[in-house]
């Protein structure tokens, strides 16, 4: 008799779970799942542009999109129209071109640029904007350009020539004197035989160096030949050292001065 209501006991849990399986079964065909997609994401629910990153998941699990570049690859979300109220795409607009920019290079080749500006920024996966920069060659030739092909000799500071003629004749007319200037400039590249003279060993790359222009060395003007440019660099080559010569940039001027000792002379 126990045997027989064990047995019992024992189908009516089976028929009890299988009962079970069915409702839930039916359930789940009768009721669909929630719609999982733009509504359903973490804020922000869309995002606009194209974000790869703005990823939602349908009814079937793939993937789904909530940026609005998704309307030309059309792989939004089934809700993305309703969640997200797109409107109707808007193109990049741009401003017309503006002027050309002067040469990077006042003496030489260089290039220059023009620009222009957006009017109206691309929405809603609207068509980007174009290139907002152009580049084109150039070639300067600014008036200072004759004056960076000057190639400066210099001399130490010991040849200093502000003495007094023995041989002058009172009767002899003397040469106009001029004021003194001074020019420091940033060495930017000296050749190895620079380093066989104790003057000349100075003159090292990035050294600053005073260079004077006295009266005996302005030839037709007020300025010495060479004297330099400032953000354009000059040639130099010192006149008792063979094969010493380099480059360097004009960095400050100044008028009626004199150079520290050690320094240079313009001949």
């Amino acid at each position: 008799m126990m045997g027989t209501m064990g047995a019992h006991g024992r189908s009516s849990a089976r028929l009890g779970l299988l009962l079970c399986g069915c409702v839930a079964f039916l359930f789940s065909e009768l009721v669909p799942p929630s719609e999982a997609g733009c509504g359903q994401r973490d804020s922000p629910n869309c995002c606009s542009g194209r974000d790869n990153e703005c990823v939602a998941r349908t009814r079937r699990r793939t993937a789904c999109y909530c940026d609005s570049y998704c309307q030309k690859t059309r792989d939004c979300c089934e809700d993305y129209q309703h969640v997200c109220q797109i409107s109707a795409a808007i193109d990049c607009n741009v401003g017309s071109w503006g002027p050309w920019s002067s040469c990077s290079s006042p003496c030489g080749v260089g290039t220059k640029e023009r620009s222009r500006q957006v009017s109206v920024p691309p929405r809603n996966g609207g068509t980007p904007c174009p290139d907002l920069k152009q580049r084109r060659g150039c070639f300067g030739n600014n008036v200072i350009c004759s004056n960076a092909k000057e190639v400066a000799k210099i001399l130490p500071d010991s040849f200093k020539r502000n003495f007094k003629d023995p041989w002058r004749r009172p009767h002899m007319l003397m040469k106009e004197k001029k004021d003194s200037y001074c020019v420091y400039l940033r060495v930017k590249q000296a050749s190895v035989p620079c380093k066989l003279k104790l003057w000349s060993a100075q003159l090292v790359k990035e050294r600053l160096v005073c260079a004077e222009c006295q009266s005996d060395a302005m030839s037709k003007s007020d300025r010495c030949a060479g004297d330099g440019l400032d953000s354009t660099r000059t040639f130099w080559t010192a006149a008792s050292a063979p094969g010493c010569h380099g480059s360097w940039v004009r960095e400050l001027s100044s008028e009626r001065c004199q150079c520290p000792p050690y320094s240079v002379l313009f001949v």
